[in-house]
């Protein structure tokens, strides 16, 4: 048989059901039982044994079983510890100690085992707590300490309670209180209160009393613990002082903490605390301290007697009180003086000990240079103390210097400081120490340092080494060679050198200098173009000074001549023309090249063709040799064979400077070479003769000469810039006129030309619609504010449709007149933009006439919008065609109408209908549609002429339908 044990614990801890087969069960022997522990049991104190019977099978019990699996805290009280095999001791842990008055008196434990087969057996351990007898405890100060009392002597103690005990037994008996040794001085009630028997005298009773407090419950066990009352003297003698001395003498600047005195004084009432004397100065010094134990007086700070007050007044009385009692006691005092002594403890002081003096190279021996004395003194205040002299001047130029009379501090010049003077080495600074020193012990003394620096006097004038300077530079030297130095000395030491500059010549027309120099080299240089066509020669004025003290000589440049300038020949472009039989050896037109050279001889010239000249027809006659040069046609031209084949010849001439030189020197000399270019062109024969009369060819020459120097970049820069910023600022003022015109003088519209109603042709019917519409009650669920007027106004936020909230207007654009309006969107200046608040769109403004467009189509933006009214006018039959399908031809006489019903909803879409009409009233609103074949303005098909808009009569009625009556 099958048997399932299932176990559920309170407090959270479960345990799994097992299966367990008859006959090979887990089970606890020997429980469930009750042991039983005595509280106050210390730990390993056995309380029951039990042992784990296995089943058959081989299992054994699983680790760390058996456990107690009770939640409850208190039952950390107990564990188990393992025996002998298979048994088990359930023992006390000490924590938490059983106490039978304050924890439950009986647990029961809930002991579960389980072996290694998966069976388990779970069975109750009852506890039982036996009480005890416990021994009574003191509490409050007793519990844990002796307690010491203190009493005052006589009679601010009298007789009476000095203490309560504090006693209890865990068992509620009643207590008994005893003390030993038995005392006549005090007693203990029963109730545990100690009592004084009398009043105590320090000086005859003893100090102390030890008390011995036993309480006995009433079984006999008892508590002991011991009270310590102590007697206080008090104090009611004054002391006294034992030193008899009152003058004492200190020397000034004792180190502090220097004993000074010693006073003693005594105290009648001997032992106690009053015995402690303690010491003070009253009032306080600052000079002086006193230990308030010993009453031995200290030096408190420096005591410098050559500072005031005690520069005067060197006596300090003090006054030195006792006291038995810090807190209030019996008091005394005596006044001694304290004499401060002079010492030399200050050494001379000056109010420089560095001293800087400058003296003249020329100065004469003699002279008083500085009195040290003057700057010296010392503080001291009596003495010799406060005497001093002057000794040991040494240094570099001690042999230039000395104190004169000896150790008066007086130093004056007794040698020469001339820098020219070789035995002087030129020394600029001389650096002397004197010293300072007391008279009297221990000799003080300060080092004092003397700089004299010797100014040099500007005594000679700068001399060149040559008396004049000639240079010679070539013309085509770059700017910014050097081309010479020059050079002066100065006998001055030490040397400060020479600034070179030049101030006079070098100088021409076009540029004021042409040279610099170096202020502190000499190194002269060119800082522009030579040309020794303009200028041979330059006599420069070189001046050299040492800042005081002028030297000029006379520096002369001579430019020497080099091949730099190009033949110019008269004609520099020529056209010519010759006809093709020209006979060889001609001279073409009589056309000849003059030309000119500023740096070469006539005789120099070279002319040569460099390109054009195909099948050399042409040349120059002289080649060479000469200034002017005939052009001559060298051969035959021959087109029939077709050697030749140009018609128009375009020659590049060549002329050089170059025919004197020979032919070695053309290669290292400089050449120049000029450019003139030739069109010629040759004329074939004529087929028919035709006599002509030769007219003289005239030729213009226009020479342009470059003057424009690169030292003069500035000016086109500055008409450049200034220019630039007059067109800009025309530019900017022709905007703001044109702007100004715009906005405030708008030009006059032009008159509307259109006629305001056609002429039917005769040959058709004329034809008439008329539209009658009546408003109808529209709900206005919104406002907003007008940003051109300020002006609050209602809409309807489905139809858009607008009107003014105070005067119930409908809102007009701002412009009712339409011809006006078209006008507006043609002239009007839009200076705002808002957003339109019904159906979200910007639009833009203007402030003053209140029209209006959409920002993004540039239209008008109309009254309405949605208006029904708008929408009749926006949706008016643009051509002929739309009017005959919506009218009927009817004679004056009868009445014969279309009617079209419109939707009084707020969206009033347009359908047509029929079979309706109405009259009209005096609150109609008629539009008189134009007959056929009128088109509307702007309308894009042709023979149509321009209609105006229908006419709007404002102060509608409103009617319960809107309906059009043709």
């Amino acid at each position: 048989m099958d048997v399932v044990f299932c176990l559920e614990l309170v407090g959270g801890f479960s345990i799994n059901c097992s299966s367990e087969t008859g006959g090979e069960t887990l089970s606890l022997n020997g429980l469930p039982a009750t042991g039983n522990v005595t509280e106050n049991s210390s730990a390993h104190v056995l309380v029951y044994t039990f042992s784990v019977i296995l089943s058959p099978s081989p299992s054994e019990v699983a680790s760390g079983y058996p456990l107690i699996i009770n939640s409850n805290p208190l039952t950390k009280a107990f564990r188990i510890d393992p025996g002998a095999t298979h048994t088990y001791k359930v023992v006390t842990t000490g924590d938490p100690v059983l106490d039978y008055e304050t924890m439950p008196n009986s647990f029961d434990l809930q002991i579960y085992v389980n072996d290694t087969a998966g069976a388990s057996d779970l069975q109750i351990l009852t506890v039982q707590i036996t009480d005890v007898n416990e021994p009574p405890v003191f509490r409050g100060n007793l519990a844990d300490q002796t307690v010491m009392i203190y009493i005052l002597e006589g009679n601010r103690t009298p007789p009476g309670v000095i203490y309560q005990i504090d006693a209890s037994d865990p068992e509620q008996s009643q207590l008994t209180y005893s003390c030993t040794p038995v005392s006549e001085s005090f007693t203990v009630s029963q109730t545990g209160t100690i009592s004084s028997t009398k009043e105590f005298d320090f000086e005859r009773d003893p100090h102390t009393y030890l008390l011995n407090i036993t309480v006995t419950d009433r079984l006999g066990l008892s508590t002991t613990r011991t009270v310590i009352v102590n007697i206080i003297n008090t104090n009611d003698e004054p002391p006294y002082f034992a030193t008899k001395e009152r003058v004492y003498r200190i020397p000034e600047e004792n180190s502090p903490g220097t004993v000074v005195a010693n006073i003693t004084a005594k105290d009648p009432d001997g032992e106690g605390i009053i015995s402690t004397l303690v010491y003070s100065i009253s009032p306080p010094n600052m000079h002086f301290s006193i230990n308030p134990f010993t009453g031995v007086i200290y030096v408190a700070m420096r005591i410098d007697r050559d500072a005031a007050p005690l520069r005067l007044h060197p006596n300090i009385s003090l006054v030195i009180r006792v006291e038995d009692n810090p807190s209030g006691g019996q008091t005394n005092e005596i006044e001694i003086t304290v004499i401060i002594e002079d010492l030399n403890d200050n050494p001379p002081e000056c109010s420089l000990y560095n001293f800087r003096l400058e003296v003249y190279e020329t100065a004469t021996t003699g002279t008083l240079l500085l009195d040290l004395r003057d700057h010296c003194q010392d503080i001291d205040v009596e003495p010799p103390n406060n005497e001093f002299n002057f000794t040991g001047l040494s240094g570099l130029g001690s042999n230039k210097f000395t104190l004169n009379p000896s150790g008066s501090g007086r130093i004056v010049l007794i040698g020469d400081l001339d820098f020219e003077n070789p035995d002087n080495l030129a020394v600029e600074e001389y650096t002397l120490t004197a010293v300072v020193q007391d008279i009297a012990q221990p000799y003080y003394t300060n080092n004092i340092y003397i700089y004299i620096k010797i100014t040099p006097m500007n005594e000679f004038f700068p001399v060149f080494n040559s008396p004049s300077y000639v240079f010679n530079v070539s013309e085509i030297t770059q700017a910014g060679s050097s081309i010479g130095k020059v050079s002066a000395t100065d006998k001055d030491l030490p040397f400060t050198g020479i600034t070179y500059s030049i101030v006079a010549g070098g100088g021409t027309l076009s540029y004021t200098n042409i040279f610099w120099i170096d202020p502190n080299e000499g190194n002269l240089k060119i800082i522009a173009t030579l040309d020794y066509e303009t200028t041979q020669r330059y006599i420069l004025t070189v001046q050299a000074s040492d800042t005081e003290k002028l030297a000029t000589v006379s520096v002369t440049i001579n430019v020497l001549e080099v091949n730099d300038e190009k033949p110019v020949c008269s004609a520099n472009t020529y056209s010519l023309a010759i006809p093709v039989d020209l006979a060889v050896g001609t001279n073409i037109e009589g056309f000849r090249i003059e030309c000119v050279d500023r740096d070469s001889s006539p005789r120099s010239f070279r002319y040569f063709i460099n390109s054009g000249n195909a099948n050399n027809h042409f040349t120059f006659s002289p080649s060479a040799g000469s200034n002017i040069s005939q052009l001559i046609l060298a051969s035959r031209f021959d087109y029939d064979s077709g050697l030749d084949t140009i018609w128009d010849y375009r020659l590049h001439v060549y002329i050089t400077d170059d025919n004197l030189l020979s032919g070695s020197n053309r290669a290292t000399a400089l050449i120049e070479t000029g450019t003139v270019t030739l069109s010629i062109k040759v004329i074939p024969k004529p087929t028919t003769t035709t006599t002509t009369t030769p007219r003289p060819a005239i030729t213009l020459l226009i020479r342009t000469e470059n003057v424009y120097s690169e030292s003069a970049w500035y000016v086109p820069f500055l008409i450049s810039v200034g220019s630039m910023l007059v067109l800009g600022l025309l530019g900017y003022l022709s905007f703001l006129l044109a702007k100004y015109i715009r906005t405030y003088c708008p030009p006059k519209p032009k008159a509307d030309k259109r006629p305001l109603k056609n002429t039917p042709e005769k040959k058709k019917v004329k034809k008439e619609e008329v539209w009658e519409m009546t408003k109808i009650n529209t709900v206005f669920d919104g406002e907003a504010r007008d940003p051109v007027t300020g002006k609050m106004y209602e809409y309807n936020s489905k139809s858009g449709a607008r009107r003014w909230k105070d005067t119930k207007e409908s809102v007009e654009p701002g412009i009712k007149d339409p011809l006006a309006q078209e006008m507006t969107k043609i002239n009007t200046v839009f200076d705002g933009e808002a957003r339109d608040p019904v159906t979200g769109k910007m639009y833009e403004y203007n402030s003053k006439s209140g029209a209006r467009r959409w920002k993004d189509t540039k239209e008008s933006v109309e009254p309405g919008i949605k208006d029904p009214l708008a929408q009749v006018i926006s949706t008016a039959p643009a051509n002929s065609s739309e009017g005959k399908d919506r009218m009927r031809t009817a004679s004056k006489q009868e009445a014969g109408t279309t009617v079209r019903e419109l939707a009084a909803e707020n969206n009033m879409a347009t359908k047509p209908s029929e079979g309706k009409a109405e009259t009209s009233s005096q609150d109609s609103l008629k539009l008189h549609k134009p007959k056929d074949g009128a088109g509307g303005r702007g309308s894009s098909s042709p023979g149509r002429s321009p209609v105006p808009p229908p006419k709007i009569y404002p102060q509608l009625q409103p009617k319960p339908a809107l309906k059009n009556v043709v």
